[in-house]
């Protein structure tokens, strides 16, 4: 199922101390992940992210091509 999610840019912290990073969140069921860099690949991973981790066991798409 193709699902909305919302990206924002914060701090997150990396494995120095915190860095730029995204936090993605499900507009299904508001489970987020947080990764480190602001790009087109940072955004990618955590759409992957979201869908292994789904705490209901869904396999969601999450369409980030738009981000950035």
């Amino acid at each position: 199922m193709k699902v909305a999610v919302e990206i924002n840019e914060e701090e997150v912290e990396g494995d120095y101390g915190n860095v730029d990073g995204l936090r993605l969140t499900c507009d299904r069921c508001g489970h987020y992940v947080e990764v480190c860099g602001t790009g087109d690949s940072s955004a990618k991973r955590g759409a992957k992210m979201l869908r292994d981790e789904c705490p209901n066991g869904e396999g969601n798409y999450y369409d980030v091509d738009w981000w950035k």
